[in-house]
């Protein structure tokens, strides 16, 4: 019998899953079912189909629920879930259900603590990257101003799951490249639509933004999320090529679709300053991957595995809810997981417990996304049209989220 055999998860639940389960393997295939078991399929669109099984950690019994996307079918795809713009929020099944898609995971952790800068406005925009039908929507805060748990060694902000425009499902890193260039000189962007900026830097903000106050971007530093908001900001207005007005303090509304705005703080303000109104600025800006094939969507999510390999450093103590996507078939097969929340009997997962399910389910490459009350796994009901959440819900209500992963079947 097949067992789960990573180190992580340990002698006591390798007994467990010896004793009561069917091989790990049987959930990538098909074949798994019966009592006590990993169930049966359920076809939820061609290419996609949905199942629940529970599985012994180190904390106890979890259940997981798992989305298989099969990408090599005619019509299946993958995209960005989308609120309709980067700083704002809305419920997995609202996105899946306003997008026509057939199932959605949550996606990546966001600026969602009130409590670290009283009175400045919380803008739930996500950590690190997206990609929206090829293009760029935001880059990635400083690792430090990152939300979620304590990362492991070597994870980035910059980390991403995406589908190429190949229609290959694939992890990169993406860094913003951008620059501002006046008549006189050429300054480099820091920052693109995000809720923080790097120390010294100049920030971009389009009218993908949307209308929350831009002021959390100049709280914290670059190592301290919770350190103070700078006293030192610069804010312009560019309509059609020039700067149109300034401002001391950054801003709030709906940015017009025919202006950005540069928000600056400490040596990026004195570079702003520089600039009165009406001087001629232009902007160019991308996000470079290490991949070679561009990315028709991506979203903050963070490696688990590699090779078919837990990635070293993995937590191995706290279980929590967990959301995660797994790889498999040269990236033409999508695996969305998420467990059930905190409430009833299931424990959650550790990072290592929550890579070796994966890698079990024939996942060569694997990322985490955002867990606890973020958890959340909708599909499409296709007898009767309605969007359900699949997994038990942390406090039994549905968290709104910044972005997640759609899956589009005809």
């Amino acid at each position: 019998m097949t067992i789960l055999t990573s180190r992580g998860i340990g002698a006591l639940l390798l007994g467990c899953l010896t004793a009561v389960s069917p091989p790990l393997s049987a959930v990538a295939s098909g074949t798994g079912a019966g009592a006590g078991g990993w169930g049966t399929a359920e076809r939820i669109a061609p290419g996609v189909d949905y199942r629940a099984f529970t599985v012994p950690g180190s904390h106890g019994g979890t259940r997981v629920h798992v989305l298989t996307v099969d990408l090599r079918r005619p019509g299946v795809r993958a995209g960005l879930l989308y609120p309709g713009a980067v700083a704002a929020r809305r419920a997995v099944s609202r996105m899946v259900e306003e997008q026509g898609a057939v199932a959605g995971i949550n996606g990546d952790f966001f600026d969602i603590d009130e409590r670290q800068h009283p009175g400045v406005e919380v803008t739930g925009a996500a950590s690190g990257p997206a990609v929206r039908a090829g293009r760029a929507l935001k880059a990635a805060v400083p690792q430090g101003q990152r939300f979620g748990w304590t990362p492991p060694p070597g994870d980035t902000s910059q980390d991403v799951f995406g589908v190429g425009v190949d229609g290959v499902a694939r992890t990169a890193r993406l860094t913003l490249r951008g620059r501002l260039y006046t008549p006189l000189e050429s300054l480099p962007l820091g920052g693109l639509n995000q809720y923080a900026l790097p120390v010294d830097s100049i920030g971009l903000f389009t009218p993908q933004w949307g209308p929350p106050s831009r002021a959390r971007a100049v709280c914290g530093t670059d190592r301290n999320r919770a350190a103070p908001c700078t006293g030192d900001s610069h804010e312009l207005t560019v309509r059609h090529g020039r700067v149109e007005s300034a401002a001391a303090d950054p801003g709030r509304g709906t940015i017009p679709a025919d202006a950005l705005v540069l928000l600056g703080r400490e040596a990026g303000a004195d570079a702003l300053r520089r600039l009165g109104v009406g001087t001629p600025v232009r902007v160019d800006y991308r996000l470079a991957s290490d991949s070679a094939v561009p990315f028709s969507f991506a979203l903050g999510a963070y490696p688990l595995l590699r090779g078919g390999r837990p990635l070293p450093g993995l937590d191995t103590a706290a279980a929590l809810p967990r959301s995660a996507v797994g790889i498999s078939a040269g990236g033409r097969v999508l695996r969305l997981l998420s467990t059930d929340g905190r409430e009833g009997t299931s424990t959650g997962l550790t990072l290592s417990e929550l890579a070796d399910v994966l890698r079990s389910l024939d996942c060569d490459e694997a990322s985490y996304l955002d867990g606890g009350a973020s958890a959340t796994l909708a599909t499409r009901d296709p007898g009767t049209g309605l969007v359900t959440v699949r997994n038990h819900l942390d406090k039994d209500t549905e968290r709104e989220v910044p972005n997640g992963i759609a899956v589009f079947s005809p």
